[in-house]
């Protein structure tokens, strides 16, 4: 597609693509298992709530309220925290012509406005988007994908992040991750007003109340960071998928995992340890010499899976 086309189509719709739907592909089978997770994780903050309410009796007010502006400040001001952490830095059309071209190009075939580009200065070959709706949005990629990706292939790693922007995935992480910050918001008030009721003799149940509470707390944490995990790699694998179908070249995107993931080894310890706390962001996850812990608690699908995925792909598209 060329540049002017996508300028032309840009211009004309500019004032209505913010709010209509892209053309990025759905998919109903990951879209049902996401859901389902999704309520699945709601269904445990039901519980957690019934459980303040019994155990903490006057306290809860304070851990809602409390939980209340942990999650307001994670909503507005995460995905900043990650992409400074991550050392993204915004650059105009004219610093990084090449990039933006790219960008224009997806976001003409995507048909969706198109979001700030930032390159982060690191030899680890990675992209990444954050941004709770399409306005706020930011794609950024790394030097050292840009220096070992060809342009299809790049192409493919952008509309991959930007599918994840049309998704709204960030906003969807953001709700899942939040009742990991209820549980330990709850074990640590838990905690303190259970300490004070028994000190003071007031309460006979603040006992169990510490004992119990927390306990309760670190379950339900558990067992929603594997739901969220579980989120995760749905949604990168309805990321790539959507991806693929947009651009028509599933084995771009295919030949820049296997360059990405296999390029991992070749880099230093020290920069994957600094990567490795995004892994929930990267195009694909930053392992350093201790790797994963198993595939239940990996941010991301294996490599295989992905790669199947979009060799099925590939064979009905050719079809």
């Amino acid at each position: 597609m060329s540049a002017s086309r996508s300028t032309s189509r840009g211009g004309s719709q500019d004032g209505s693509r913010g709010h209509g739907r892209s053309r990025y592909v759905a998919d109903r089978g990951l879209t049902a298992r996401m859901v389902t997770t999704m309520f699945l994780i709601g269904l445990l903050y039901v519980v957690v709530v019934g459980l303040l309410v019994v155990f903490l009796r006057g306290s809860w007010p304070v851990v809602v309220a409390i939980a209340g502006a942990l999650f307001v400040a994670q909503f507005f001001f995460a995905d900043r925290l990650a992409a400074y952490g991550m050392g993204a830095r915004e650059v105009a059309a004219e610093q990084a012509p090449q990039l933006h071209g790219a960008v224009d190009r997806v976001c003409a075939l995507a048909d969706m406005p198109k979001p700030r580009v930032a390159v982060a200065d690191t030899d680890v070959p990675n992209a990444f988007a954050t941004g709770r709706s399409r306005d706020t949005a930011l794609v950024c990629v790394t030097t050292g994908l840009l220096r070992r990706l060809e342009p299809e292939e790049l192409e493919g790693v952008l509309a991959h992040e930007l599918s994840h922007v049309a998704h709204r995935d960030v906003v969807v992480m953001t709700v899942a991750a939040f009742l990991g910050v209820v549980a330990g918001a709850m074990a640590r008030v838990a905690l303190w007003g259970g300490f004070g009721r028994g000190g003071q003799g007031r309460d006979g149940g603040a006992a169990v109340a510490v004992l119990l509470v927390p306990v309760v707390s670190a379950v339900v944490y558990a067992v929603g960071f594997l739901l969220t995990r579980l989120l995760s790699r749905y949604r990168e694998l309805s990321a790539d998928r959507a991806a693929a179908l947009l651009t028509g070249r599933p084995s771009a995107l295919a030949a820049a995992l296997t360059k990405v993931t296999g390029q991992m080894g070749q880099i230093p310890t020290r920069d994957l340890r600094r990567a490795e706390p995004y892994n929930a962001f990267w195009f694909a996850p930053a392992f350093s010499s201790r790797q994963s812990l198993g595939r239940l608690l990996a941010s991301h699908p294996p490599l295989d899976q992905r790669l199947d995925q979009l060799a099925r792909i590939s064979d009905r598209l050719g079809r």
